[in-house]
């Protein structure tokens, strides 16, 4: 079992320190949007590192329509691996919807997880007013939805351009662009309904872990109402607003990034002391 995790999910693991960080990339990726990040932990971390099935280099063999229909599905996909490792107490590192796939897992087995560290979460992408503004109406993600049908590629150039919201960065543009044409469409489809469509403000009270939210500046996929909201809903957790524009911070600001990690992880915001 532990050896078909670790193919399905192409775990890799780097690093020589006692205390492990998981890495979990977001909607569309793979684990190398974590290679600069992850680099700089490799002295002091075990660096885990896996993709999700159906993305980057995992078993597509194993991707079940049913399983990933919900987050839930991939939230397991981090269960098995943690499970697969005999994690305990390992600090979770996500991006975007990440954020959330880590925060179900972790209510579902809390004992793996000492931090969770999201990076441009949200747990509703959809505006629910008047009491919450997600950032869409449900007539733009359903126009998104179709458009992944009608013109794949298209979609891609324009989600890309979206998700990063800078002009600095064409490079990180272009990536982005090919990691989404890399992945099958029908594919991508289902996990962006199931990314765009989840709700998971009533599990945000229910969190044990302590967390950090990292909130981008000038994000249009999780403005900053949304980093406020979840601030104000889950318990033990710290907000930190970054200078680093658009949504993926790791891929654009990989050194703001790392420093605030770092800084996090220095002040022993964890149950039972410094990290």
């Amino acid at each position: 079992m532990e050896q078909n995790i670790i193919f399905r999910n192409n775990v890799k693991i780097i690093g020589n320190g006692a205390k492990s960080i998981l890495f979990a990339p977001g909607f569309g990726c793979d684990q190398t949007v974590w290679n600069q990040v992850a680099k700089a932990f490799e002295d002091d971390y075990r660096i885990i590192l896996f993709d999700y099935v159906g993305t980057g280099n995992s078993d597509l063999q194993a991707y079940d329509v049913n399983r990933y229909s919900t987050l839930e599905g991939y939230a397991q996909d981090v269960l098995d691996v943690c499970s697969a490792l005999e994690l305990e107490n390992a600090i979770f590192i996500g991006h975007s919807v990440a954020g959330m796939i880590g925060t179900l897992a972790s209510l579902r087995q809390p004992e793996y997880f000492s931090n969770l560290i999201m990076l441009a979460p949200s747990p509703r992408y959809l505006n629910d007013p008047p009491e919450y503004f997600g950032g869409f109406e449900r007539e733009h993600l359903i126009g998104l939805l179709e458009m992944m049908e009608k013109n794949y590629i298209g979609w891609a150039t324009m989600f890309a351009d979206t998700l990063l919201n800078n002009s600095n960065h064409p490079e990180v543009k272009s990536d982005l662009e090919d990691r989404f044409c890399s992945t099958d469409p029908i594919i991508a489809r289902q996990f962006a309904q199931a990314t765009f469509f989840s709700d998971n403000r009533q599990d945000l009270m229910k969190v044990s872990v302590p967390s950090l939210i990292m909130q981008c500046s000038e994000d249009i996929i999780a403005p900053e109402t949304v980093g406020q909201y979840l601030q104000q809903h889950l318990p033990n957790s710290t907000y930190i607003k970054m200078k680093a524009i658009g949504h993926c911070p790791h891929m654009s600001d990989p050194e703001e990034t790392i420093g605030l990690i770092r800084q996090y992880l220095k002040s022993g915001m964890s149950v039972g002391g410094p990290l």
